[in-house]
């Protein structure tokens, strides 16, 4: 009987252990659309989520967590009282208005995320005729050359590294960009590589104002060229 109480007690400071020991000290990495702060509410929500041991194990075995726009996460413990977490965030490029929902795309044109908010910094797609979206399945949309050229214009923005709030593709096919104040009329998708290097360059005496930029006229071949805006 000693030595099952012994046993017991043993037993008894092993479990107090385990559970005295638990992170403080967390480092994150790779997380944009969520704050530190943030990502630790959701992956630690509770006392017994921050136990040391039990984050070693489940490093080990689980990587979805459900959160949104998130693809993965590792959790690294790196000490008694510290671990490393790195976030892989999905990659998206834009947004399409679906019943009441928003349907994010990535840049295969593949449905990964449907939210009831607008995220800062992906682009809504107006214009677009599509049928039924579906979860991680491709846009359904019912013109082929004009999807690829949607994909086209996310992918041309991203390169360069501006952030529109709406793009919008006319049923003939024209190209129009929303940031803040200010539309942005490229005409059809030639030379799109081209017109937005010009916003780029152009973007900086023209930001603060509003009105209507037009780059339709952009020509690879001649210098120089002279583009109108028109203030509102």
């Amino acid at each position: 009987m000693k030595k099952f109480y012994i046993v017991l007690f043993c037993l008894a400071f092993i479990i107090v252990g385990i559970f005295s020991v638990k992170i403080t000290d967390f480092n994150f990495g790779g997380n944009t659309r969520y704050t530190d702060e943030e990502m630790k509410e959701m992956l630690f929500p509770n006392e017994l989520s921050k136990i040391t041991l039990y984050n070693f194990i489940r490093s080990k075995f689980k990587k979805d967590y459900n959160i949104p726009f998130i693809q993965g996460v590792d959790i690294y413990v790196t000490g008694m009282n510290s671990a490393d977490i790195i976030v892989y965030e999905k990659s998206v490029v834009g947004c399409v208005k679906y019943m009441s929902s928003y349907m994010y795309f990535d840049k295969d044109g593949i449905v990964v995320e449907s939210s009831n908010n607008l995220l800062d910094g992906i682009p809504i797609i107006d214009g677009l005729d599509f049928g039924r979206v579906v979860l991680y399945e491709k846009l359904p949309i019912s013109n082929e050359k004009v999807f690829e050229e949607m994909l086209n214009i996310t992918q041309v923005l991203v390169g360069y590294g501006i952030t529109v709030d709406k793009i919008t593709i006319s049923s003939d096919n024209n190209i129009t960009l929303y940031i803040g104040k200010i539309e942005v009329y490229l005409g059809d998708s030639s030379e799109l590589n081209g017109k937005i290097g010009e916003l780029r360059d152009i973007w900086d005496k023209i930001k603060d104002l509003s009105g209507i930029l037009y780059l339709d006229n952009y020509n690879p071949i001649k210098e120089n060229t002279t583009y109108t805006f028109k203030k509102r």
